[in-house]
């Protein structure tokens, strides 16, 4: 009888259906700005013809600003509430977005670099107000299934992004090498210059409509719809001994941010893998980039149906050693092409690339539900500013996976000193470092595995 009481139980309530569905708007909007700026990485490389270390300023700037701006973000929202953090955080997206334009005009690597850092401090505040704003949003017993649900539609915005650096930025690059830009006159590199970095704003000057629209929506929305929702407000030093007493809470930022470290950093070094290991060119890498998000997608409804029956810590430790086990045959399985799909080749070691990325479908959104589970709501809006610092990983540990890419001499590389270290002197790479590089993520999978196993026994959500 129990069980059939807390079946009924909704997800969503119908009074908060409305809302729900916009906030689940601004979780596919800021996917869709991640993944657009991972392809910024390798197209900036191209356009300013940077080092792979500096082209990793572009995320270091975006995912440091969550560490900058979280903790005010989650002050923000005590004082103000869930719907104010909405409207400036889409606010400011705006105003970093329209930054591109002069930096166009300027032909400027570093105005972008500020342009995406405040791009990033919207996404922040939005991430730091709308994950506990989902969890606030319904019964605590399907807060974890209701957050799953909300973050499913985040890698459904990653696609978009997807298809949007794809056919729109690096669609647009000029085939010239760097060497050949080098040789050009300066006015015919300025006028390629000029009309690559027009599509790189074009697609985010154009999202400024779509978050306008969700900013008129929550304006509009008053205070009463939203404020049903807001717990009651407590000094700093009561909500610090609440959250210094829980080590879900803690040690779930611990996780978070190397499982965001690992996300990132995967996603960004996927095409220059694929085009090392494979032979291809940048446009089918990124095709690569595409089939993974699909599989992370469909592996993420899998598993939030899944934990209606199966207690969420548990499916993600088998999600995080599935994980470990891939990044090994990424590291070490041999590229030898096992079947063709169109023009794109598939090697086991690119498959377990592939499905690397559907095994950590599922471990942002269960992080962050078990770290706030059953804690005192006083804390949530503090806790999710941790948890959204946590995003700082994607900018500490990006570098790392660069700086073994970039040094044929790193120590890293004795894990993977069998295959071949002649240098790529187009990628800055070899097919050791690359492999080696690997090696972050297994360290990142291996945080996450233990974490889930310490709240394992933790109560299933319903």
């Amino acid at each position: 009888m129990k069980e059939d009481i807390i079946e009924r139980v909704p997800i969503v309530p119908k009074g908060f259906v409305a809302i729900f569905a916009m906030l689940v708007s601004c979780f596919a909007l800021w996917g869709l700005l991640n993944n657009m700026t991972d392809n910024l990485v390798p197209a900036f490389q191209k356009i300013f013809m940077t080092t792979q270390s500096t082209a990793g300023f572009v995320q270091i700037s975006f995912y440091g600003a969550y560490s900058a701006i979280a903790i005010f973000a989650s002050l923000l929202i005590q004082k103000a509430g869930y719907r104010c953090g909405v409207l400036v955080g889409l606010g400011v997206y705006v105003l970093g977005a329209l930054l591109y334009v002069p930096a166009c005009v300027a032909q400027s690597f570093w105005l972008y670099i500020v342009g995406i850092f405040i791009v990033a401090a919207g996404c922040a505040v939005l991430e730091t107000t709308c994950n506990p704003y989902v969890l606030a949003l319904g019964d605590p017993s399907t807060a974890v299934r209701r957050l799953n649900f909300a973050q499913m539609f985040n890698p459904v915005g990653s696609i978009a992004g997807i298809f949007l650096a794809r056919y729109l930025i690096l669609a647009n690059l000029n085939p010239a090498t760097a060497d050949e830009r080098v040789a050009m006159a300066p006015d015919a590199l300025k006028a390629i210059v000029d009309h690559e970095l027009f599509w790189v704003c074009v697609p985010y000057v154009g999202l400024c409509a779509i978050a306008a629209a969700i900013w008129l929506f929550f304006f509009f929305a008053g205070k009463s719809s939203a404020d049903t929702v807001e717990e009651e407000k407590t000094d700093i030093k009561t909500v610090l001994k609440i959250l210094a007493s829980s080590p879900k809470w803690y040690l779930g930022v611990v996780a978070q941010v190397f499982y965001v470290g690992v996300q990132i950093a995967a996603w960004t070094w996927m095409n220059v893998y694929c085009q090392k290991e494979l032979g291809v060119d940048v446009g089918t890498a990124a095709n690569y980039y595409l089939v993974a998000i699909a599989t992370f997608i469909v592996c993420r409804w899998i598993a939030t149906f899944a934990m209606k029956y199966v207690n969420p810590a548990k499916l993600m430790a088998v999600f995080a050693a599935a994980a470990i086990a891939c990044t090994a045959g990424v590291m070490y399985l041999p590229t030898k092409v096992l079947f063709t799909i169109g023009t794109m080749p598939f090697s086991a070691n690119v498959i377990c690339l592939v499905l690397m990325s559907g095994f950590m479908s599922l471990m942002f959104p269960t992080i962050y539900g078990i770290a706030l589970g059953g804690m005192d709501k006083r804390a949530h809006k503090l806790g999710a500013a941790g948890l959204i610092v946590a995003i700082v990983g994607g900018a500490l540990l990006t570098p790392w996976m660069a700086d073994i890419i970039g040094d044929k001499d790193s120590f890293w590389c004795l894990l993977t000193a069998m295959f071949p270290q002649d240098w790529d002197t187009n990628l800055k790479l070899s097919n050791c470092t690359l492999r080696a590089a690997f090696v972050v993520p297994a360290i990142c999978f291996a945080v996450v595995l233990a974490y889930s196993l310490m709240f394992r026994k933790e109560k299933k959500d319903a």
